[in-house]
This record gives structure tokens, sequence and C-alpha cells, in this order.
């Protein structure tokens, strides 16, 4: 073989190697971002990549970003959600208290408040009694979320059934309530009771904001997820709530519980979904399902 040619051998066995090693490293880099993103959907986020080149390296500071930013906002939202239990609870229990020992007082004979009014003040004992009875069974039902019962599920005929559920709501407020598919034949695999009540919940929402047109429409994105958009052209909700609204027992209206949006939230996050304010402003406000 002439010299050339055995330059030329070697030349091209050389390429052919770097080609095949650099496909191999291109699919182990892809298996490992694979692995990460399964793990972050599964909540998952107790590993770590040997920091050996570059790309593990990077791996590594994503999955620690990614994990401070959770800690931050799970600590955040637990802030939140003690100041807003401190601030109910202290409000129902102080005036208990303050009557309580007014009424031992005046039965007492001390004379401290000659001129208080028992049944008016048991009344106000037993009110706030119910209202602080209310509120803890808000919030055990908040905390104890049933695992959904899944079952497969044909969109239309679940939609069809929230439709009839909330016709009546719809009727006297003046509202129209319609849906529509983009694709035909949509099926989740979901609980059906749990994800009628998220619907009916976010209509009856629609409903209280004055909406006169709510719109529901279903389909399937580009990444192969069902999503389900609830459309209304009520009051929008103002920027200060829209980072709070999700928070359990945050509420704007006089008479709410503030749990509704809440647990609609983590009842997409048990079906490994989710549930977003995707829009806000004069032109209607669209709240998102969407199912994996």
């Amino acid at each position: 073989m002439p010299l050339w040619g055995l330059i030329l051998t070697v030349v091209a066995a050389i390429i052919l190697t770097a080609v095949i090693t650099a496909l191999y490293v291109r699919m182990k880099d892809r298996r490992k971002l694979e692995y990460m993103l399964d793990a972050f959907e599964d909540g998952e986020y107790n590993f770590r990549f040997r920091d050996e080149g570059r790309f593990n390296k990077a791996l590594n500071r994503i999955k620690w970003v990614v994990d401070r930013r959770r800690q931050q906002n799970e600590e955040e939202s637990w802030s939140k959600l003690i100041r807003v239990l401190t601030h109910e609870i202290m409000n129902t229990v102080s005036p208990i208290a303050s009557l309580s020992d007014a009424l031992s007082k005046s039965v007492g004979g001390a004379g401290e408040h000659p001129g208080i009014d028992i049944k008016s003040g048991l009344e106000t004992i037993s009110s706030s009694s119910r209202n602080l009875i209310k509120f803890v069974e808000s919030y055990r039902e908040l905390a104890g979320v049933a695992r959904p019962v899944k079952k497969a599920l044909m969109v239309d005929e679940l939609v069809g059934n929230v439709l009839e559920l909330t016709r009546e709501d719809c009727i006297a407020a003046s509202c129209t309530c319609t849906y529509k598919a983009s694709d035909e034949d949509i099926l989740i695999y979901a609980d059906e009771s749990q994800i009628s009540r998220i619907l009916i919940n976010l209509i009856k929402n629609a409903v209280q904001a004055g909406a006169h047109n709510i719109s529901i429409v279903a389909g399937i994105d580009e990444d192969e997820q069902t999503f389900i958009n609830v459309t209304n052209d009520g009051a929008p909700i103002s920027p200060s709530s829209r980072d709070q609204i999700f928070i359990p027992f945050y509420t704007t209206k006089a008479n709410g519980s503030g749990i509704g949006l809440s647990l609609s939230r983590q009842i997409m996050l048990a079906h490994n979904g989710r549930l977003d304010l995707t829009r806000s402003d004069s032109s209607g406000t669209r709240f998102t399902l969407i199912f994996r």
C-alpha cells in the first residue's frame, strides 16, 4: 500500500473513532438530561452527577438552582399560609375570649360590665365559634385531598355534565357557557368527580366575577398534552392578587372560603398535571388545566 493510502486510512480511522465517540457521549448526555427532567417531574431532587466534564457540572448547577428555587417557594408558601391561619384564628378567637371574660365578670357580680347584654354576648360567641369550626373544616378539607380514583374519561362527556350542573347558576346570572373541542374524541385518565369539581368552581368563580360569557375549550397541544381552557369576560384579577389566588384561604370575596383554587391546584398536582392562571386582562380571564 502506498504511503498516501496508509495516511488516508489512518486519518479516516481517526475521524470515524471521533464521530463514534462524539455520538456515544451525546447519547449518554441525552440520557442524563432525560433522567434529570423525569426526576424533576416526579419531585425528586436527591441526585447528583459526578463532577467530571463541563456537561455534568452544568446539569448539577441547573439542579441546584431549581432545587433552591423550589425550597424558596415552599418556604414562602408556608410563611403566607401561617400568616393567613394566624390572622383568621386570632380574628375569631379574640371576640370569644373578650366576651367570655366580660360575661364571666358580669355574672360573677364584679360589676365591671353592668350594661352587658348576656344574650347578645352569647349569640356573638356562638356565631364566632361556628365561624371557627367552618374555618377548621375548610382547612381539614384542604389538607386531606383524597387520592384520585382514575378512569378513562371522554372530555366531551365530562364537560357536558358540568355544564348541566351549572346551568341554573348561569341562567340566574344571565351568563352563557359554551364548550368546543379542537380535537375529536379527547380522552383523559382522571378522577371524574375531582375534575368536575375544578370546572364547577371555575365556572362559579366566573359568574361571581360578573361574567356574561364563559368559554371552555379542550384540545391537545404540541407537547401531546391535553389541555382544558376556561375563559370568561368577567372582572379581571388584579395584578396584586394573581400571585396570591392559589394560596390557601386567600380570597377577595366577602363570603369566600379561599380554598377553591388552592384545592383545585392540589387535585391537578395529584393527577400529575397543573392548573395555572394563563391570562387575566381587559379581554378576559383564562385558567388552564394541563393533563400529562
